[in-house]
Order: structure tokens, then C-alpha cells, then sequence
């Protein structure tokens, strides 16, 4: 263990490198097992990496998996955690806990008590023991045994009973999107305007709960964009938009297009939910003046998206999709529980990954 800073309840204490940095910029961090005040250890079951850093590893390497899991390999022997340095994201984790140190403050857990963290993996520390040998490197879910260590400002959630741990897993890795959705809709609501909202990529896990909740949150209408039939056929089956629209999410005059000629006008609200770059314009050209912009995925260009919007003259808000929203684990699970659409995109997509 460091001794390079105090204990803390944010994780400076396991920072290597660079000194005096939050774990999530550091570039290393110290992963060993031995807990002091404050930590958990949990023993890791499975990894599930954010789309956009496991699309880049896959690009990058031409599909082959085992390129793909020497490479994850080799990043958290490196930096004591996952973080792609593409990308700079991570994932999210499973598992079950190992040991509570002393002076805990997640008095709410208990050895034993199967756990998925709300956390990017690029601020938990991580240890891999079995080199991977399980997984394939063809997909997000990467079960392993290992540990990670938790701080005190860490969230954290328990399995629940009812549902499928490796279903759970993928909800948990996305459930910032729909918290956030849904509360800007109820203040486009409160407003006394209910917004017509336009979710890019509605047939994926966060773009699905997206929708649902937005329709949860009383929008006026709901528009789901995906690039392919076949994505458009199984967001119509679910039944979770109002509209299901085809357009490349790169392509920023034939996106704009498609929600206009949806929508009869450009959405109030724009939420991305794709995992590719080069979607900001698009986005941009497809809000209203006056509207909303929620980017929902690590491979947005955040420069690319303020100076866009510059350029285009465009009066909207853009909003960073935060991972955290206070109640968002909650309000997924009840979204997946009680919307039997988004049960079924999730259960289709993990069935055809081989996790179900």
C-alpha cells in the first residue's frame, strides 16, 4: 500500500502515479489486496466493458478476441485498473464481497453479498488472477476471478434476488441514462411543455431504457433512431417509441432528416446513446433552439460538440451524461421489471452475445 497520501475516502491513497491526482486521472493505482479503513474487497465474477472502449479494442485489432483480451490483459496489469487510454473509459464490475475493512461506511453490505459497482472501473482498483481464460474478447462481458478494491464515496449496489446477475450487470452499466432522461423531461414537463424527445441508438441498452423512461416522464412523443432493419425491427416489436426512424447517427444532414421527417420539427430533447464517434453534429442539427442535448457516451468529442454548436449557430444546452443520478439503480430496475420492451431488447441482446 502507498503511503503517499492519507487515507481517503475518495481512493487517493491508492494513486501511484502521477501524485496528487483522483484515481479516475490517475495513470496507475495500486490494486494490492490488503484493506485499510474505510475499503471493501470484492472478488471479482465479471467485467462488463462500456461499448465504446471495447468497439475501439475490437476495431483496433480486426475482431480478433484474443488480440482484444491480451490487450485489457496487459492495460490492468499496467495500471492497476481498467482504463483504456483511447478511450480513457472503463466498464463496470461484478462480484461478490470478499472483506469490509474497519470504519467502513458501507454499512449496508455484508461478506458475502453479490455486488456491482455504479463506478467507472478507471478510479477501482483491479487485479486480474486468472489471466481471462474464460472470455473470448468477441464481447462486452468479460467474466474473470480477481479482486477490486472500494473506497467510502464509492456506489455500490446489491444483486438483486430476482433477476439474473449478468442481466442485472448490463442494466447497472447504463442506468445513468435513463435517471438523467427522465428528469430532464419532467422539467421540460413542469415547464408546462411536454417535449418530443429523440433518443440516437434506441435499441441499445441505454438508448431502451432511454425511451422508456422518457415516456415515463410524460414526453409528447418519442422517436427511437437506429442504423440497421434489423435493430428497427426489434425496437418495433418492443414497443417502446412512438416513432422508429433509419439513419446513420455519423451522417448529420441524413440524421436530422430522419428526426424532422419524424417528428415534423427537430426534437426538444436529443440523447445519444451510441458508442461510435462523429455523432455530434448530427445531434446538434437535429435539436431545436432552445433545446437539449444529453450525450450519453464515451466516445463523444466534447470539444467537437461545443465548437459544432458554435458553428451552427445553434442554441441548445448540452448536457454530459453523468453516471450518477441519485435513485438512477432503482428507477432502471423498475424500468426493466415493468416494461416488458425493455426486458426484451435486453434479453434478446445478451442471448445473442451468449450471456443468457
Amino acid at each position: 500500500m502507498t503511503d503517499r497520501h492519507p487515507v481517503s475516502p475518495v481512493g487517493l491513497h491508492r494513486v501511484l502515479e502521477p501524485h496528487g491526482v483522483l484515481p479516475q486521472a490517475a495513470w496507475k493505482l495500486d490494486p494490492s489486496p490488503a484493506l485499510v479503513d474505510g475499503e471493501v474487497r470484492v472478488r471479482v465474477q465479471r467485467l462488463n466493458l462500456d461499448a465504446a472502449s471495447f468497439r475501439q479494442l475490437s476495431d483496433k485489432h480486426g475482431g480478433d478476441g484474443g488480440a482484444v483480451r491480451a490487450e485489457v490483459l496487459d492495460i490492468v496489469r499496467t495500471r492497476g485498473k481498467m482504463q483504456n487510454p483511447v478511450t480513457g473509459s472503463g466498464g463496470m464490475l461484478v462480484g461478490v464481497v470478499e472483506e469490509i475493512g474497519p470504519h467502513s461506511h458501507h454499512e449496508e453490505l455484508e461478506v458475502g453479498d453479490a455486488v456491482t459497482t455504479l463506478v467507472s472501473l478507471t478510479l477501482t482498483p483491479l487485479q486480474i488472477d486468472d489471466d481471462l481464460h474464460d472470455w473470448d474478447g468477441l464481447s462486452e462481458q468479460v467474466p474473470c476471478d480477481g479482486h477490486a478494491i472500494l473506497f467510502d464515496r464509492t456506489i455500490v449496489a446489491k444483486v438483486p434476488d430476482d433477476l439474473n446477475g449478468t442481466l442485472a450487470m448490463a442494466v447497472m452499466d447504463v442506468c445513468g441514462a435513463p435517471a438523467l432522461t427522465a428528469r430532464v423531461v419532467r422539467r421540460y414537463v413542469e415547464a408546462g411543455h411536454a417535449p418530443t424527445v429523440a433518443v440516437i441508438g434506441g435499441a441499445g441498452k441505454s438508448g431502451s431504457l432511454s425511451l422508456a423512461a422518457a415516456r415515463r416522464a410524460h414526453a409528447k412523443r418519442t422517436v427511437g433512431i437506429v442504423p440497421v432493419v434489423k435493430e428497427a425491427e426489434a425496437l418495433h416489436r418492443a414497443g417502446l417509441a412512438d416513432i422508429v426512424a433509419l439513419a446513420d447517427a455519423r451522417d448529420p444532414v441524413g440524421l436530422s432528416d430522419a428526426i424532422h421527417h419524424a417528428l415534423g420539427e427537430p426534437a426538444d430533447i436529443v440523447v445519444v446513446c451510441v458508442d461510435v464517434p462523429g455523432c455530434e453534429h448530427g445531434a446538434i442539427l437535429s435539436c431545436g433552439d432552445g433545446g437539449t442535448i444529453i450525450f450519453f457516451s464515451m466516445a463523444t468529442s466534447f470539444s467537437t460538440a461545443a465548437l459544432g454548436a458554435e458553428g451552427l449557430a445553434a442554441d441548445v444546452t448540452m448536457l454530459i451524461g453523468n453516471g450518477f443520478t441519485p435513485g438512477h439503480a432503482d428507477l432502471a430496475f423498475d424500468l426493466l421489471r415493468c416494461e416488458a420492451g425493455v426486458a426484451q431488447l435486453f434479453t434478446e441482446r445478451l442471448a445473442g452475445e451468449g450471456h443468457l
